[in-house]
């Protein structure tokens, strides 16, 4: 049997000399204590040297996914196929299908080939002897850089630092945003107070402030690009019998360009919406589904990042964002807040308040789970997060009182109405039946008859005695 035993500097093939000794997997590390009995265990048959780092990466990286490298391809090309019938030992069940695949060697990765390649990997450097212990240190600290380098480098999907600064960001520009509209309307009032009401939308009032300016031009300034025919018609109308006072062009000047400084925030805020929704979607795509992509970015900013939340568990994830009121609730032994940024998302928004504490609870454990995939799966998909959506979509439902509808079997077929027979059976007339009165009522009249039929039959009896004995005296 030949064994394939990857290092930082290159690959090398060793001959194992007693199979036998490879059916004991429990006692394997026992001929690998030292050197010379790991040297009379597997002998080295081939080494192949990187060349470079590049090399030695791109020979990393196609191990770790399961493929061959360009090296890889050659050294079993040479040294290998050269012996087919040997049996060839990998670390990797996926890299072994790939070299049946390519060369048609039988390979094998079972559990005690795994204890073999952990013996040669102790005695490595007494079993390759091409290089020097120093160097192969070294070697093993530039490849794990370069690796290192190269995910973060081509795979900047799962770079959750991104949505903490967009989501703070994004919380920064709602604060200002509103600190702007309520200045601008505030400022614009003076002049046309009635405005105020009659546009309520903050993006459309800055627009028809840029538009109209001064309210005396309201009657022939054109705001269909902004605003409804009949809102049109209404602000018009109050522009001519405002009861505003009289601004000068330079407050106008100033007004407008604050406007514009609104429009252009709340422009790049949309812009950085769909970016960060974008970002949610790729890298926690199933926590987005469940809660909302605000909503989980802000989960995943409290958290710090994805993998501390994953870390998390559902009952810290439940009141995440309302840590200031639990200690408080402790320190005062008052009542724990029942949710923190989950009561923002839209199935805990859907229940009335008496189950929203339990919707949060129900919804917590699903994002926790959510969390763990995201952050732990190799392959971005929602199917979890769907799932778990519906699940908490039939409680929400249950908790309302609406009527819950489910699927029996797969819900592909059609559904099978049996035709209803209504069987009756004829009975024969109860003359019995015909009375008012009750069987109780009948059975204590039959009594009460009886019983005075007894006493006159003793009164009869007693008056007999008496004329009897009066007539013998």
């Amino acid at each position: 049997m030949l064994v394939l035993f990857e290092t930082p500097a290159g690959y090398a093939i060793f001959k194992l000399l007693d199979e036998k000794k490879l059916r004991k997997a429990d006692d394997l590390h026992k001929y690998f204590a030292d050197p010379e009995d790991a040297s009379r265990m597997v002998k080295l048959k081939h080494f192949h040297k990187f060349e470079d780092t590049t090399e030695a990466l791109a020979a990393a990286t196609a191990a770790v996914e399961g493929k061959l490298s360009k090296g890889m391809k050659k050294l079993l090309k040479n040294v290998v196929s050269s012996d087919v019938q040997e049996e060839l030992a990998v670390s990797d069940a996926k890299l072994g299908g790939a070299i049946k695949d390519k060369f048609g060697i039988s390979c094998t990765a079972s559990k005690e080939v795994q204890e073999l390649m952990r013996g040669i990997r102790l005695q490595m450097n007494s079993l390759v002897t091409a290089i020097s212990e120093d160097d192969m240190r070294k070697m093993s600290l530039g490849l794990a850089h370069s690796l290192s380098r190269y995910k973060l480098k081509f795979s900047p999907d799962k770079v959750d630092t991104m949505i903490v600064q967009a989501i703070s960001l994004l919380d920064d520009l709602d604060k200002e945003l509103n600190n702007y509209v309520m200045r601008c309307r505030e400022w614009y009032g003076w002049h046309f107070p009635e405005m105020s009401k009659i546009v309520t939308d903050n993006i459309a009032f800055a627009k028809t402030v840029k538009l109209m300016q001064m309210r005396s031009r309201a009657a022939e300034t054109d705001f269909s690009s902004c605003l409804p025919e009949e809102v049109e018609e209404e602000l018009k109308q109050a522009a001519e019998i405002s009861m505003g006072t009289e601004v000068s062009e330079e407050d106008i000047i100033n007004i407008t360009a604050l406007c514009d400084q609104i429009l252009e925030i709340s422009d790049y805020r949309a812009q950085l919406y769909d970016y960060l929704k974008n970002r949610m979607q790729a890298i926690a795509p199933n926590v987005t589904v469940l809660v909302g992509e605000l909503v989980g970015a802000r989960l995943i900013a409290h958290a710090g990042s994805l993998i501390n939340l994953a870390k998390h568990p559902a009952s810290t994830v439940q009141i995440l964002g309302a840590e200031k009121a639990l200690f408080r609730a402790l320190k005062k032994k008052h009542n724990t807040p029942k949710y923190g940024l989950l009561y923002h998302a839209s199935l805990v928004g859907q229940c009335g308040a008496k189950h929203k504490g339990k919707i949060a609870r129900v919804l917590a454990a699903k994002t926790a789970l959510a969390s763990r995939v995201d952050a732990l799966s190799e392959e971005s998909r929602s199917d979890v997060g769907i799932e778990h959506r519906q699940l908490v979509e039939k409680r929400v439902q249950i908790c309302n009182g609406e009527q819950v509808h489910t699927i029996s079997g797969s819900g592909k077929s059609k559904a099978r109405a049996e035709k209803a027979e209504i069987k009756t059976e004829a009975e024969d007339y109860n003359p019995a039946t015909d009375s008012t009165l009750t069987p109780t009522t009948e059975k204590k009249r039959k009594k009460k008859r009886k019983h005075d039929e007894d006493a006159a039959e003793a009164s009869t009896e007693t008056k007999k005695q008496k004329r009897a004995k009066h007539e013998d005296s």
